[in-house]
């Protein structure tokens, strides 16, 4: 059940007399800041929230971009791996160079 269908179920509860206003305002309140401490985790999805904002370019462990260094993070991960798998997209594919320029320039630096 999401959080509207719960604020839903509460205003019912509510208009029924079976929560007075008082009861239905910290009932409301308990179930948003339950719903806040849920969704900052890590791996969260919050509603207005994205877990790509976390993406970023690394600024300490780069060898052109940062962009492996970034996604190593981003997936937990080692770098050497998407620096393995960038070399081979360029040796195999050859689109691994246009993919590593267009992360290069979406994916901002961190801060």
């Amino acid at each position: 059940m999401n959080i509207a269908d719960e604020i839903e179920r509460l205003h019912q509860l509510n208009r029924s007399g079976a929560l007075s206003d008082e009861e239905f305002s910290r009932a409301k309140e308990r179930l948003l800041t339950s719903m806040d401490s849920k969704d900052s985790g890590a791996s969260s999805n919050a509603i207005g929230t994205n877990p790509l904002h976390r993406l970023r370019r690394s600024k300490d462990d780069q060898w052109l971009g940062g962009v492996c260094a970034g996604l190593a993070k981003f997936t937990e991960t080692e770098t050497w791996v998407w620096r393995m798998l960038w070399l081979l997209s360029v040796v195999c594919a050859g689109f691994g160079v246009l993919a590593y320029l267009l992360a290069w320039i979406f994916i901002p630096l961190e801060d």
